[in-house]
């Protein structure tokens, strides 16, 4: 009998071809933007995840993101490093600036200064060049995004000259590094030199990078240091959430995304509602010469779940496929550079798409059930 549901199906190839393709849009839709919504909050920690040796951020109390911070006078550095589990402690500047190129052209930028010794602070891999260079005058470390902004002829950016503040900066290297939200250019240069390009107040500190001793969780030192400074501490993991979660909430993001999740979940109800209902009715006599020659409702509802079921795994399958194709056709571009489909992003897609045949299966099977056996002689 299942086979005998599936041929009845495919029988119809306008009607079983309108209902993959309903599945399949449905499932890209809610597919793509979930992934690229999930991808894009994340950028609000592209900060913290590019420093990996960090176990603990200290920064000022009204601190929230790498970007949204306060700056602390120079002696927090001395009081971070009096608590003890510090293995270490280190500088580290972020600031916004304004940045002259060679042609003219003026663009917002952000200064990172790294430690002047370990050059803790850097991302872990360089695209070109090597870290070292910073040890040069007036070197910065340009991100590989920053190269597609400053540089869109395509030439070279090594030994191209800038001017910050009326300073000269000359770019030595390409990091490669995760692009922030607003896929800014980012600079990385020596903290000395950072505190040169971008002159402020009389606290120019943003951040203290601690390395945790072997005794001691990152997550105990934090609470430590809170307690002996006065300064607010995080781990890597929680202000890296901290980043994501300030984006979910001053943004209207999650609201637009989720916008167009629900109208991929409606589009996709009324495209293979509507087809499997005027499915089912074409095929009410065959049903009807089912039942008059025995067969039951119980056989008759599992060939509607068949047919469902069948329809539902080539389009779901064609929708993740096509969400993959679709990010890894763009990886090439670094803005969108590390985009990935989450596994749950998937699992929830196949949830609303069974959602979707449940309804639409139910609401056609209705009409099949109430088919008298005797209509197929009238």
């Amino acid at each position: 009998m299942l086979w005998i549901a599936i041929r009845m199906l495919t029988g119809d190839a306008q009607k079983f071809y309108g209902l993959v393709f309903g599945i399949a849009f449905s499932t890209l839709l809610i597919t793509q933007q979930l992934t690229i919504f999930v991808n894009l909050v994340e950028r609000g920690a592209s900060g913290t995840y590019n420093v990996a040796n960090a176990d603990v951020w200290v920064m000022d109390k009204v601190s929230r993101t790498t970007d949204v911070n306060y700056p602390m006078p120079s002696t927090a550095l001395d009081k971070v490093r009096s608590v003890s589990g510090v293995e270490w402690a280190v500088p580290h500047l972020r600031a916004a600036a304004s940045v002259r190129s060679g042609d003219g052209d003026l663009e917002g930028v952000a200064i990172i200064g790294v430690d002047d010794a370990t050059l803790i602070g850097l991302p872990k891999r360089m695209a070109q060049g090597s870290i070292d260079v910073l040890s040069q005058p007036d070197s910065v470390i340009i991100d590989d995004t920053g190269v597609v902004r400053l540089f869109e002829d395509g030439r070279s950016p090594i030994g191209e000259r800038l001017e910050l503040n009326d300073q000269r900066a000359v770019i030595r290297g390409i990091a490669d590094s995760i692009p922030t939200f607003t896929s800014q250019v980012t600079l990385y240069t020596k903290y000395s030199q950072a505190l040169r390009y971008v002159p402020g107040t009389r606290n120019r500190l943003s951040f203290v990078l601690v390395g945790a001793q072997d005794d001691i969780s990152p997550k105990a030192l934090a609470m430590r240091i809170e307690e002996q400074t006065g300064l607010g501490a995080r781990t890597r993991e929680e202000f890296a959430q901290d980043g994501i979660n300030f984006i979910i909430e001053n943004t209207g993001i999650p609201f637009n995304f989720g916008i167009t999740v629900v109208l991929g979940f409606i589009v996709g109800v009324a495209i293979v509602g509507l087809t499997f209902s005027l499915f089912i009715r074409d095929n009410i006599r065959q049903f009807g010469a089912l039942k008059a020659i025995g067969v039951t409702n119980a056989k008759i509802r599992r060939m509607v779940v068949t047919q469902a079921a069948l329809v539902g795994l080539i389009g779901y399958g064609l929708g993740v496929l096509g969400t993959v194709l679709f990010i890894g056709a763009f990886l090439d571009n670094p803005f969108f550079k590390g985009f990935y489909v989450p596994w749950q992003i998937p699992l929830i897609s196949l949830f609303a798409e069974i959602i979707i045949l449940g309804v639409t299966g139910w609401l056609a099977l209705r009409n099949v059930l109430k088919t008298e056996p005797a209509s197929v002689f009238r």
